[in-house]
């Protein structure tokens, strides 16, 4: 692997970046039409897709891929494949790049681990990826849940589990300790933008925050792989997309996601610009020159995409 600093002083070859022109703009919803590369493919099959749309419901949980309508669903549930959101469905923040419900959550469901298992069985998946919910009205944020649904799964199922977390409002002490009763395969938490843009897009999240969890989880337990993402389109510019990268670098990240913001509905944030497959490959090739292990980057790529690929990815270059 390079040398952090002989990375990190390297000089950046900058490419133009071609933003979709926003004065041309559907006068109806006011949003930059999209380009021909924003486009999702109707599955023909969808048994698969129902039988996971019917384990979720007998189960009474929840995935982030319908919450958060995630333009993979279709192409990730035919292959077999889910995110399970955990700790409800209703988040206490609100973010307004965000489709998943906010306001006040219901109580803990301490059935939720068991039943989180048994849907893993009968979906016969064996690569697992869990995120929740922001949970600001519990103590720890929910990180004994997240470590309760680990060791539940791991009883029954030979799964790889990857966590995609909150950012437990900063109480990294105790969550370290409250982790080590049972440990994930990935640690994933996801940075989102650039720090100029968090008061607008983030609320109640703060950048320093994020990279510390992540520093401190790597520190804590190097052996495991760890990983963020970044979605674009909101206003950030090329070199603050590079120094994010740095920073998430400098803080032991090794793997990376980024993809193209997508506005849910004409009550979230707009697109700003549309970042075209060719830009995404430059932006990619900047992030493994920095030292990532590997760097999923497209318009279509999300935190949990072809997650288990990205984890192969990651182990076959460590």
């Amino acid at each position: 692997m390079k040398k952090k600093q002989d990375i990190l002083s390297k000089p950046l070859t900058l490419k133009k970046i071609n933003i979709i022109n926003i004065n041309n703009t559907d006068t109806k919803l006011n949003k930059i039409p999209k380009p021909n590369w924003i486009k999702i493919q109707i599955p023909i099959e969808t048994d698969r897709i129902n039988h996971i749309k019917k384990s979720l419901r007998q189960n009474n949980l929840h995935s982030v891929c319908e919450e958060a309508q995630c333009p993979n669903l279709s192409e990730c549930f035919n292959n077999g494949t889910t995110t399970f959101m955990i700790l409800g469905s209703i988040c206490t923040r609100n973010c307004p790049f965000c489709a998943v419900q906010h306001g006040k959550p219901r109580l803990v469901n301490t059935d939720e681990p068991s039943k989180l298992s048994h849907a893993i069985l009968d979906m016969k998946i064996n690569y697992v990826v869990i995120t929740s919910v922001v949970r600001d009205d519990l103590y720890d944020g929910g990180a004994q849940h997240f470590v309760n649904c680990i060791k539940s799964i791991r009883k029954k199922n030979n799964v790889q589990i990857e966590i995609l977390v909150p950012d437990f409002r900063g109480r990294i002490n105790l969550i370290l300790k409250i982790f080590n009763q049972g440990l994930p395969d990935i640690f994933n938490h996801n940075i989102e933008n650039v720090p100029r843009m968090y008061k607008t897009i983030r609320p109640g999240a703060n950048y320093k925050r994020s990279l510390l969890l992540l520093e401190s989880f790597k520190k804590q337990y190097s052996h495991i792989p760890t990983k963020s993402g970044l979605m674009l389109g909101l206003g950030e510019t090329y070199l603050e997309i590079i120094q994010v990268m740095k920073d998430l670098y400098s803080s032991g990240v090794e793997l990376l996601t980024i993809g193209q913001y997508l506005q849910p509905s004409i009550n979230h944030l707009p697109v700003k610009r549309y970042i075209s497959p060719s830009e995404f490959d430059d932006i990619k090739n900047e992030a493994l020159s920095i030292g990532f292990s590997n760097a999923f980057c497209g318009p279509f790529v999300r935190s949990s995409y072809h997650a288990s690929l990205q984890s192969c990815a990651s182990v076959n270059k460590l």
